[in-house]
C-alpha cells in the first residue's frame, strides 16, 4: 500500500529503526543542552534513550556522529530555503537570506519540522563546545554546500564552493558566539538579529576591497 506522498509505506522494522534513531538524537539534544556537549557521554545518551551503548553504536559510530546529525538537521532545512533564493543574488547574500528564512520558519514549524525550541537547543549545543564549533564551520560538503555548488554551476569539491562555505561559516559562528555571550536566555529573533548585524559588518568591511588586476 502506498502512502499519500506516493512513497511505499515503511515496514515495521524500518519504522522501529527510525524511531530509535530519533530517540537517540532527542536524548542527546536534551543532555547536551543541559550539561554541555563535552560533559555528555555515549553511555548517558544510551541510558536516557533506554537502549544499550551497543545499540547506540549501531546508529552512530561516535558521539561526534550524533552531533553532526544535529548540525545536518539545521543544514537540511536551510538548503530548502536556499533553493528558493533568486539566482541573481550574490552567494553570500543568498546564504544570509536562507539562514534567516530557516530561523523564521522554525517559529511556525508544524509537527515534525525544525521547531524554534529545537533550533535554539542545537545552536546552544554547538556553541558550548570548541569541537562542535570547528565541526560546524569545517567543510564537509553538506546539503547547503550542494545547493551553493549548483548555483555556481560547479561541484561541491570546487575551491570556490569551499571558500564561500568557509567565509560564511565564520560569519555565522561569530554571530552565534556573540548572541550566546550577550544573553543567557535568547530566542530566535535574537539569533536573527545577531546574524543580520554580523553580516552587515562583514559586508561593510569588504565593500571597499579592491579586486586584483
Amino acid at each position: 500500500m502506498a502512502e499519500s506522498w506516493g512513497e511505499p509505506a515503511l515496514g515495521l522494522r524500518e519504522r522501529k529503526k527510525r524511531r530509535t534513531r530519533a530517540t537517540l538524537i532527542d536524548a542527546a539534544v536534551g543532555l547536551c543542552d543541559r550539561q554541555g556537549y563535552d560533559a555528555t557521554t555515549v553511555d548517558q545518551i544510551a541510558h536516557v534513550a533506554e537502549v544499550s551503548p551497543r545499540t547506540f553504536s549501531r546508529y552512530f559510530a561516535t558521539k561526534d556522529a550524533i552531533a553532526l546529525a544535529l548540525i545536518d538537521e539545521v543544514l537540511v532545512h536551510t538548503a530548502v530555503e536556499l533553493v528558493r533564493q533568486p539566482r541573481y543574488l550574490p552567494h553570500m547574500e543568498a546564504l544570509r537570506r536562507a539562514y534567516v528564512a530557516m530561523a523564521e520558519a522554525s517559529k511556525l514549524a508544524p509537527p515534525g519540522a525544525l521547531s524554534a525550541q529545537r533550533l535554539l537547543q542545537i545552536l546552544r549545543i554547538i556553541v558550548s563546545s570548541p569541537t562542535l564549533r570547528q565541526a560546524a564551520v569545517g567543510y564537509r560538503a553538506g546539503p547547503v554546500d550542494a545547493v551553493v555548488a549548483e548555483r555556481m554551476g560547479a561541484t561541491v569539491d570546487d575551491r570556490r564552493v569551499k571558500l564561500v562555505a568557509a567565509v560564511w561559516g565564520v560569519v555565522l559562528m561569530t554571530a552565534l558566539q556573540d548572541v550566546c555571550r550577550s544573553a543567557v536566555d535568547f530566542g530566535v529573533d535574537d539569533v536573527i538579529a545577531a546574524v543580520e548585524a554580523t553580516y552587515a559588518e562583514f559586508a561593510g568591511e569588504i565593500a571597499g576591497v579592491v579586486q586584483p588586476v
